[in-house]
């Protein structure tokens, strides 16, 4: 493991963008360029979205996994959603004890420009930035990410033998 001090940098930065200062100011912009478009859907709310719209019909466990949230984050999420005509639960006659999140046809109405939105948003948010650049992030976050997954899933394991 290398050690931290052979690296010289701003430690308030990196803490900043660890902490999702940087996602929190993008995901202000998206919920203000929402507004102006009168798309009444938070970027939450995107990102179950985003998902459904590649793949229908899925359990609130698998939207849990593929989000990051947990059950009670998820049921919210989800009863906003369902209130504003986007999804409806569903039996999943496999397993009663689950229910299958389907998209309306007004959830499907809003994806192509909710995308479009989302993707000015993020054309603001990367302005000056060259593809050189945003390969490096991109793939040192993917680094940091899966270092983290990869701790998590020792941890998990360690747990487990423990029992």
């Amino acid at each position: 493991m290398k050690d931290i001090e052979q690296y010289d940098f701003d430690v308030s930065l990196i803490f900043a963008v660890l902490n999702g200062r940087v996602s929190a100011a993008i995901n202000r912009r998206l919920l203000i360029d929402f507004k102006e478009q009168n798309i009444d859907i938070t970027p939450e709310q995107l990102s179950v979205l985003s998902f459904l719209w590649k793949k229908d019909m899925v359990s609130q466990q698998e939207l849990c996994n593929i989000t990051f949230k947990d059950k009670p984050n998820m049921s919210r999420l989800l009863d906003s959603l369902e209130a504003k005509g986007l999804v409806k639960r569903q039996v999943d006659e496999n397993d009663k004890r689950n229910n299958l999140i389907i998209l309306t046809p007004e959830g499907r109405h809003i994806e192509q420009i909710a995308f479009k939105v989302a993707n000015d948003t993020m054309a603001k948010a990367l302005y000056n930035v060259t593809p050189e650049e945003l390969s490096m992030g991109q793939n040192l976050l993917k680094k940091i990410f899966n270092n983290m997954q990869e701790k998590a899933e020792e941890k998990g394991q360690k747990k487990a033998k423990q029992k």
